[in-house]
């Protein structure tokens, strides 16, 4: 069972998508803001990270720079969740180290084929 890290302030984005995925047969540990997402992907070392990009204490983007570049977390893939579809955002995404980026709100079927193709590597 592949385990993710669902970093995500708003509780009811976070009860939806850990309900949904945690019926689709994976794991899912929660962190409710940048800080603690990064301290949980150090100490679950999860499959794979579902990391909102707007949250408090240190945002997506700060989150995900320091798990990168971390060497016992580098290889963790980092799906970037953002309501601001805005042009750009995919660059500085990917350019923040995730490997993947989706738009909210969040479409399970498209986000399921993001998740299983960066497990399957």
């Amino acid at each position: 069972m592949s385990k993710i890290l669902l970093v995500e302030d708003n509780e009811m984005n976070r009860d939806m998508l850990s309900r949904r995925l945690t019926r689709k047969g994976f794991e899912v540990v929660i962190a409710e803001d940048g800080g603690k997402g990064v301290d949980m992907a150090h100490s679950e070392n999860p499959d794979l990270i579902l990391m909102d990009m707007s949250l408090p204490v240190k945002d997506g983007w700060t989150a995900t720079k320091e798990i990168k570049a971390d060497d016992a977390m580098k290889n963790i893939p980092v799906i970037a969740l953002t309501a601001h579809a805005m042009s750009g955002d995919r660059e500085q995404a990917l350019a923040a180290g995730c490997d993947d980026y989706d738009t909210k709100p969040i479409e399970l079927p498209r986000l399921l084929e993001k998740i299983n193709a960066l497990l399957s590597k």
